[in-house]
């Protein structure tokens, strides 16, 4: 099943325009100058291995060079937060795959056509050390001289890197593209750091330019739901809910928002059970749950426009029934006054 991280990055990059943008980005000079950008096309099919599917995504794009002659561009989009030290090698493999399905797609062709390998990695933990040449995977001789004679009888491939974790904010934002692309590179970027809940409200000029677009209804919640995977604590939802009520009007802001804690809460369920059976830890995490539950509950009464005073958040707060607070959640969706959503609350 796709992850969240190979959803977000093929919806986004999948697009033409979209990839141009990341791969003018990334290209030598010569190269952007010698493309037909308005060739671009995405091409069909994966050739990552089945074992990485969780961990990694890949696309292929077709374009012509301005004298006629075909161009592939392979993108592979690398989700771990680890980096993988035999990359070259995983790439070398990969390009040889498309190679050979070009091959038995143009049996009367005597020559294969360009295939430029770029990997695109948005690791929390550093930048990309792994080599690029895999030329630099062999044991090679120490001396140089004779090291140059051996390195002519190895392969010789290298692979582009756009390696977005080493990328200042700044740099990023001063890409050429889509609005789309500009703020999926940033979010990309600090999607699972800690920087995330600080930098969202800073970016609410591109969230509102993502919006004025002619989908950016439905940019903006493929973004929010990409947040809601990665972003973790109550600071990054109260920031992604100051950068929405800036670009949308307070009710769609507040649906969106609803939404988010819906799927929070059965995903942190889930979680949470899974963690708990696998250590032990059932009663401590069940707490947790409870308390998020509660303050979810609040904010949902705020946002609904339902006062709540502070007698009446401290009993939402302090309720140890998870029951309860499931029925009180269901309650506050649709709820105008307290009474319909406290039980035997006198008002």
């Amino acid at each position: 099943m796709p992850g969240p991280h190979d959803l977000f990055a093929r919806y986004t990059f999948g697009h033409p325009e979209r990839a141009a943008a990341e791969l003018r980005a990334v290209l030598p000079a010569h190269v952007v100058s010698d493309v037909d950008w308005s060739s671009l096309r995405q091409e069909s099919g994966s050739v990552v291995d089945p074992e990485l599917r969780e961990t990694e995504s890949d696309l292929l794009f077709t374009a012509r060079l301005r004298s006629g002659r075909p161009l592939l561009l392979y993108v592979l989009l690398e989700h771990q937060s680890s980096v993988d030290s035999w990359m070259a090698l995983r790439m070398l493999r990969y390009v040889v795959r498309q190679a050979e399905r070009w091959r038995q797609a143009h049996p009367e062709s005597t020559r294969l056509p360009v295939i430029i390998p770029l990997v695109m990695y948005h690791g929390p933990e550093g930048a990309w050390t792994a080599p690029r040449r895999v030329e630099e995977l062999f044991d090679l001789p120490e001396e140089e001289e004779a090291r140059e004679r051996w390195r002519a009888l190895v392969p010789r491939f290298e692979y582009l890197l756009d390696d977005l974790t080493a990328e200042r904010e700044e740099a990023l934002r001063a890409r050429s593209g889509p609005p789309l692309a500009r703020l999926a590179w940033l979010v990309l970027r600090y999607g699972r750091t800690k920087e995330l809940a600080r930098k969202l409200p800073d970016w609410v000029a591109l969230f509102a330019q993502v919006q004025a677009g002619p989908e950016g209804a439905e940019h903006l919640v493929v973004v929010i739901r990409y947040l809601q995977w990665v972003g973790d604590g109550v600071a990054v939802r109260a920031a992604a809910r100051r950068v929405l009520h800036s670009v949308l009007d307070a009710q769609r802001a507040e649906e969106l928002m609803t939404s988010w804690a819906e799927e929070m809460i059965e995903q942190g369920v889930q979680k949470g059970l899974e963690k708990g059976l696998a250590q032990g830890l059932e009663k401590g995490l069940a707490q947790g749950r409870l308390q998020e539950r509660a303050e979810l509950v609040l904010r949902i009464l705020t946002a609904r426009g339902v006062h709540t005073d502070e007698a009446v958040q401290q009993r939402i707060r302090s309720c140890t029934d998870g029951e309860t607070l499931d029925r009180w959640f269901d309650r506050a969706l649709n709820a105008t006054t307290l009474r319909d959503v406290l039980d035997d609350l006198s008002q």
